[in-house]
């Protein structure tokens, strides 16, 4: 592991948590405060946020690896927008309909998990692929 790849994955853990927040503490915050059943209160989330800590290192660390490992000699931004729609074709689609399937969330809220996590993840390829250039 390189030093590219550490601070990589330092930068990528930072955007992601901020862009998480950003989307399910703020943006999202009033359609999952009308889920009580679903959805842990504030105050109970707090005990367990080293394990979103700990999800964010994973998906940062195995980002930038996958990323580093089949990137081509091509230009960053093509890369990097291809890169976060594999990702997000892979995880973030599937398992929000997946989420669907199983919890009864509403569909306008699937709707806009899906929309803004896939720009979400294209940012973050744009990030992984100009850092990895």
């Amino acid at each position: 592991m390189t030093k590219r790849f550490w601070l990589s994955t330092l930068v990528i853990f930072v955007l992601a948590m901020a862009t998480d927040f950003l989307l399910h503490g703020l943006i999202l915050h009033g359609d999952y405060a009308l889920l009580p059943n679903l959805m842990r209160t504030e105050a109970d989330s707090q005990h367990y946020f080293g394990w979103m800590l700990l999800a964010h290192v994973l998906i940062a660390g195995a980002f930038v690896w996958i990323y580093q490992r089949g990137k081509e000699d091509k230009p960053f931004l093509s890369q990097g927008l291809r890169f976060g729609l594999a990702v997000a074709l892979l995880m973030v689609v599937p398992g929000y309909l997946i989420y669907y399937v199983v919890q009864p969330l509403p569909g306008l809220l699937v709707a806009k998990q899906v929309g803004f996590d896939l720009v979400r993840m294209l940012i973050l390829g744009v990030v992984v692929a100009w850092m990895n250039k």
